[in-house]
């Protein structure tokens, strides 16, 4: 992809822009050239206003943006060699499919077959090929080929070459999970694809689950496993653990670091098992988990925090946060919890616990009233009130007392306002973290565990309404929900590092909106002379921000009258 260059040539006594790119051909054995034809390179001939009209748009600013970065990286190439150079006869390669999907996913997301009209409505070109090679049958077929082990190999050199261009820490990474509606039919034969706890609640559908490994800085997936739907959490990043050495391996060797760096790996309490900790310290990394609450630990831990002074107020940017540490044994394993306070937890688990209060009470209430018409039987009535207290904490505060006989149980209940203050005091609003990472400070291990939002962050652009959504997926087969979900997080990986390039605090949707805005207008326009009406690509007013993306982005060799809206000014950063 690095040998695309593009330059002007006449024909005819007409001078037009060209794409030019060199691919190695493995059936023949040695590189061909691709040329496509940009439009031409002369100025647009003088036309009566009046006589124009606008005929459509081309993007330029979000496709362009990905595409540099994939550039950046040599994606295509890193691909094709992983894969063995496979791709549709006559047609796009693995790497160029796969990366044409993943810039559709992120500029405008849809099935595969409108990725043909996607390109074409796009003035950047990430291949020479004609828009109508990338088709959903070619899409399709390519996937059947490609193995699991491939895809593996390829996210490796990915990583490495991301890390390398754009200086990411990898020290530190966070592990998570989630999974993906499927519409798939029962009776469609496939291992991904299983009916499993969705994290959308829906159990009329097969899911398909995703595992990532994000830096701790940027959002930038390095590393990610796709699973079938009814798998374990800790499965999964068991299986991650060959993935992961070979990545810092490769890093390791690229970085020429003399010894191996200390690496470490983030996640929630979902994902705790003594087995897991001695698999990962075998493998070579230090974990650092948030433990569950119910933990004997962690229920020691609390106790220790809830004495008075233990809670400590943290420095630097971390001043609006207290925590407490000690060193204990989680079962047979030595390690250091601390005892984190977040105010912003403690708030959402106030409202939870309000919201889930008041069904309660109406809950509670009904049974009053079973119970007065002696409708309901004692052993009813216990099921029915373990399962109405079971949600959120309110066990712990809202005291009933059951009597009677079998058939005519008394129930008395009320709300407890000292043990709901001594909840709020103990347990709500706190988090025990859990590491082996004995020399870190207290604020480093609060630090690195904050690197977990990353994690929730990306899956939140890959559900629905997010920038790189995973679905509305129309795959039915496992190879090609396999490509698919590499092309997503390929995407999101595009997304993050054209964050990283452009150097801005906005969120990942709003600067995607805005590069979207970095458009071509076409325009009819007519001289009144003999022959064809001629088409003219116009450019946008840009803002500021606009400017600096065209630069760094180099946005220009695409549509250069893009210059024509920069301003001499200087623009910071």
């Amino acid at each position: 992809m690095k040998d695309m260059h593009i330059f002007e040539r006449a024909v005819n006594g007409r001078r037009y822009r060209i794409a030019a790119q060199s691919v190695w051909d493995p059936a023949r054995g040695r590189s061909v050239a691709r040329q496509a034809v940009l439009g031409p390179a002369t100025a647009a001939p003088v036309a009566d206003l009046g006589a124009t009209r606008t005929v459509g748009t081309r993007a330029v600013g979000d496709v362009g943006a990905l595409i540099w970065v994939a550039e950046q990286l040599d994606l295509i190439s890193h691909i094709d060699r992983a894969c063995g150079h496979l791709g549709a006869q006559g047609g796009p390669s693995v790497g160029e499919l796969a990366v044409a999907v993943a810039i559709q996913r992120a500029c405008s997301p849809g099935p595969k077959r409108d990725l043909k009209e996607f390109l074409e409505g796009s003035v950047p070109r990430l291949s020479c090929l004609p828009a109508s090679a990338f088709s959903g049958q070619a899409y399709h077929r390519v996937a059947q080929q490609v193995s699991e082990e491939q895809l593996e190999q390829a996210q490796i050199a990915i990583a490495k070459a991301a890390v390398a261009r754009f200086d990411l820490s990898c020290d530190v990474l966070a592990f998570d999970t989630t999974n993906f509606d499927t519409h798939i039919a029962t009776v469609t034969p496939g291992d991904l694809a299983r009916r499993g706890h969705a994290k959308s609640k829906r159990r009329d559908l097969r899911v398909v689950g995703l595992g990532v490994l994000v830096s701790e800085t940027g959002h930038v997936p390095l590393l990610y496993r796709t699973y079938a739907g009814n798998s374990s959490d800790q499965a999964v990043l068991d299986g991650c653990l060959d993935g992961l050495k070979s990545l810092h391996e490769s890093l390791d060797e690229g970085e020429g670091r003399p010894q191996r760096a200390q690496r470490t790996v983030v996640r929630d309490g979902g994902f705790w098992s003594p087995q897991l900790e001695l698999d990962l310290d075998v493998a070579g990394y230090y974990s650092l988990i948030s433990l569950p609450l119910g933990h004997a630990a962690a229920e020691q831990a609390l106790q220790m925090a809830a004495k008075r002074g233990a809670m400590k107020q943290l420095t630097g940017k971390l001043a609006h946060v207290r925590a407490a540490r000690v060193r204990a044994k989680v079962g047979k394993l030595d390690r250091t919890l601390v005892v984190v306070e977040s105010q912003e937890l403690l708030k959402g688990q106030k409202r939870g616990i309000a919201v889930a209060l008041r069904k309660a009470k109406t809950e509670l209430s009904k049974l009053d009233r079973l119970v007065a018409a002696k409708r309901i039987s004692r052993s009813s009535l216990e099921q029915r009130i373990n399962k109405t207290l079971a949600r959120e904490h309110l066990a712990s505060f809202v005291v009933t007392g059951i009597g009677g006989t079998g058939k005519t149980p008394t129930l008395h209940w009320h709300v407890d306002a000292a043990l709901r203050r001594h909840l709020e005091k103990t347990r709500l609003g706190r988090r025990v973290l859990c590491t082996d990472h004995h020399l870190w400070s207290t604020g480093r291990i609060v630090h690195a565990f904050r690197g977990q939002w990353n994690v929730e962050e990306l899956f939140r652009r890959a559900k629905k309404g997010g920038v790189v959504p995973w679905g509305p997926s129309h795959q039915w087969a496992d190879g090609s929900i396999r490509l698919h979900t590499f092309a997503t997080v390929l995407g999101l990986m595009l997304v993050s590092l054209a964050k990283i390039a452009l150097g801005t605090d906005a969120s990942a949707l709003a600067m995607m909106s805005s590069l979207a805005e970095i458009h071509a207008t076409l325009v009819r326009t007519t001289t009144r002379g003999p022959g064809r009406r001629a088409t003219v690509m116009l450019a946008p007013e840009l803002t500021a921000q606009q400017r600096r993306a065209v630069r760094v982005f180099e946005l220009d060799r695409w549509l250069p009258t893009l210059l024509s809206c920069m301003t001499s000014r200087p623009i910071h950063p």
